[in-house]
């Protein structure tokens, strides 16, 4: 009986982010109806602009990219008990690092310019995360304030340097080597010269690692006991803060990995920013989404890219504004973030009610 309660439990928590999805677009289409747009042409014309033809469907994927990336970062985190809200200052220190490696050793075969800038993206991602990791492990300050904090650092800190060594004309870097970008033509012949590049393999190599380390190595072991329970983990003799420092390196390289995709792949510079890209905070959703999965994470990232790229061809042909698939976004989210609460509680008070 147990085991049976055990697989029903299973199987509806897989079903919430397909049924948050069903919530989501319900209410979306609600707020059109009662905005004065009609919801059935609207998610026609943003189906069409997800699936019509190959340019779509390239840029999807390109918009999936970096998704995947940051995605595997929050959730990295989360499967180890650590709510990394600075993916998106990673990311931008990830990506200047990549354009920077980008830039310098005219000439190098692609073979190896490449990884070298998108290693060096992820450490720039993994040394941004330590401070945090290390915060958090030694004095026991929360990670959401100091990521959210070194955010702010990490866009500062980018313009500045972009600004003192790197500005060319157009408040941007120069465009990187042709070695080091991820473009490539043959891409653009099948895909109607969309933006999509290589990225989308490292992302889902980013993927299987995440997996793997995990769910199949003795330090992916350890990483998750530290997060279901770090004074039981300590009692069985893992070196708690040392998992946690190790946790947010990781989940910085994933970042800064996201950031090259970037500066290596959709650009091939990076500009000035005002303002954050958003890619960072939306790995958080994404994650959320994905149930902290290396797979859920890669389907939600297909749903959200859809969702952004398809938003453009609504506006275009229904009249609906971009802003309203933003709210169908946000509802999905928070159908998930209320679902998983009352989970939550439900244990709560059966556990109670067995005492």
């Amino acid at each position: 009986m147990k085991l049976l309660k055990g697989k029903w439990a299973s199987i509806a928590l897989t079903a919430v982010p397909l049924l948050s999805v069903a919530l989501g677009l319900l209410v979306g289409g609600i707020i059109m109806l009662v905005s004065g747009y009609n919801p059935i042409v609207a998610y026609a014309a943003l189906f069409n602009g997800i699936f019509s033809n190959t340019y779509v469907l390239g840029e999807t994927v390109r918009q999936m990219t970096p998704l995947i990336l940051s995605g595997l970062a929050v959730a990295f985190a989360f499967r180890t008990g650590l709510f990394n809200i600075g993916v998106e200052g990673q990311l931008l220190v990830g990506w200047l690092a990549s354009v920077y490696i980008g830039l310098q050793f005219e000439g190098l075969s692609p073979i190896v310019h490449i990884p070298l800038a998108i290693i060096a993206a992820a450490l720039a991602g993994a040394i941004w995360a330590f401070v945090p990791g290390f915060l958090k492990a030694k004095y026991q300050v929360h990670e959401v304030i100091t990521t959210i904090m070194m955010n702010y650092v990490a866009l500062h800190v980018v313009n500045a340097i972009i600004r003192t060594y790197l500005l060319a004309p157009g408040e941007r870097t120069d465009q990187i080597n042709a070695s080091a970008s991820l473009q490539s033509p043959f891409l653009e012949s099948i895909t109607d010269f969309s933006r999509l590049h290589y990225g989308f393999v490292v992302a889902i190599i980013g993927a299987i690692i995440m997996w793997f380390l995990l769910w199949k190595t003795t330090t992916g072991y350890e990483l998750r006991s530290v997060g279901f329970n770090k004074y039981a983990s300590e009692y069985a003799g893992i070196n708690v803060q040392r998992n946690i420092v190790l946790s947010m390196v990781i989940s910085g390289a994933f970042a800064g990995a996201a950031g090259a995709m970037e500066g290596l792949g959709t650009y091939g510079y990076m500009t000035v920013m005002a303002d954050f890209t958003g890619v960072g905070f939306d790995g958080i959703a994404v994650a959320l989404l994905g149930a902290n999965g290396a797979l859920g994470v890669v389907l939600a990232s297909a749903l959200f890219g859809g969702l952004k790229i398809g938003a453009l061809n609504m506006q275009s042909v229904a009249q609906v504004p971009t802003q309203l698939v933003e709210i169908v976004i946000a509802m999905i989210i928070f159908f998930v973030a209320s679902s998983y609460l009352i989970h939550w509680i439900s244990n709560r008070v059966s556990k109670r009610g067995k005492i």
